[in-house]
């Protein structure tokens, strides 16, 4: 048992030193492209809030947490082309704590009769902390882990790509072209951001009048890490309930489920098993997802609400 335990600390004292994850990942990212890909600020023509909480690998001391909030909507100029977003994460793992802040802007052209691709930057900025009087296995005095790194800023400069029609949607990003370092004070250790690579997309097909089908494709990748590739799919009943499942590839699977609560108010919920050795030491992963639709009245609620 002894064994085991320090099997899971030091998986989590290298994604620690490995800064944080690098980005941070979600289950439900089909309701949360703005943290990604800042290309969508504005494309669902109205203005909307996210709010996003994921617990990892629950039971694990020091696994990851993380909460996002999102903002973004269409600016109403002549031709209705640009879009404006603000996104913000809370991200914690071990003693590691990470904040990103990121103001969103996108220009769409007209390709076609009924598609838009737009053109988005995101700027902002990373602070990074960590404690490591925080880890259960941190001992004073320590040659190791003797310096913590106190709210270390860092400036993050991003871009994205992204198509979409009434019906589909396909987008690439690279949410931070700055490869920030982070160095302790004698150098014991350098933790290098590495560029990440995203690229998504998503259909919705009408089965009939009262269901809906939306394959979604999200694929990450970073320079030196394995290729990560989420596919999940969700039905549509009603214009009520959404009930799907998703597949990590080689980490785990999903359950997802969402509730319209109100024309305005919709819920999310999902639950990942982890397929790798650590389902023996967690009790897998929850997510919890929140969106609020500033629709005007005379809007209605269409089916690309999936993303």
């Amino acid at each position: 048992m002894k064994k085991n335990y320090y099997f899971v600390a030091v998986i989590l004292f290298v994604c620690a030193t490995a800064f944080a994850q690098q980005e941070p990942q979600y289950t439900q990212y089909m309701y949360n492209t703005l943290t990604v890909n800042p290309g969508y600020a504005g494309s669902p023509g109205y203005m909307q809030a996210v709010l996003l909480h994921r617990s990892q690998w629950v039971g694990i001391d020091g696994a990851p947490r993380t909460q996002s909030f999102s903002f973004q909507a269409p600016l109403h100029d002549a031709n209705d082309r640009m879009g404006l977003g603000f996104s913000a994460v809370n991200d914690k793992l071990g003693p590691a704590d990470e904040v990103y802040v990121d103001g969103n802007f996108s220009y769409a052209l007209p390709v076609g009769k009924a598609a838009k691709l737009a053109f988005g930057l995101k700027a902002g900025a990373r602070m990074l902390s960590v404690d490591w009087a925080r880890g259960q296995y941190y001992q004073q005095g320590d040659p190791l882990l003797n310096n913590n790194i106190n709210n270390k800023i860092a400036p993050t400069v991003g871009a994205g790509l992204y198509y979409y029609t009434d019906t589909y949607y396909a987008g690439i990003a690279i949410p931070n072209f700055i490869r920030n370092n982070y160095y302790d004070d004698v150098a014991e250790a350098v933790n290098q951001e590495r560029m990440h690579y995203y690229i998504m997309g998503g259909y919705v097909f009408d089965l009939n009048e009262n269901l809906k089908f939306k394959p979604a494709v999200l694929g990450k990748v970073v320079n030196g890490a394995p290729i990560t590739v989420d596919v999940s799919a969700n039905f549509l009943l009603h214009e009520l309930v959404t009930l799907g499942a998703s597949y990590r590839w080689d980490d785990s699977v999903s359950a997802l489920a969402g509730f319209q609560i109100t024309r305005n108010l919709f819920l999310g919920y999902a639950f990942d098993y982890s397929v790798t050795a650590l389902n023996k030491y967690n009790n897998g992963s929850h997510e919890f997802i929140l969106t609020y639709s500033f629709m005007p009245p005379p809007i209605r609620i269409k089916s690309p609400r999936f993303f």
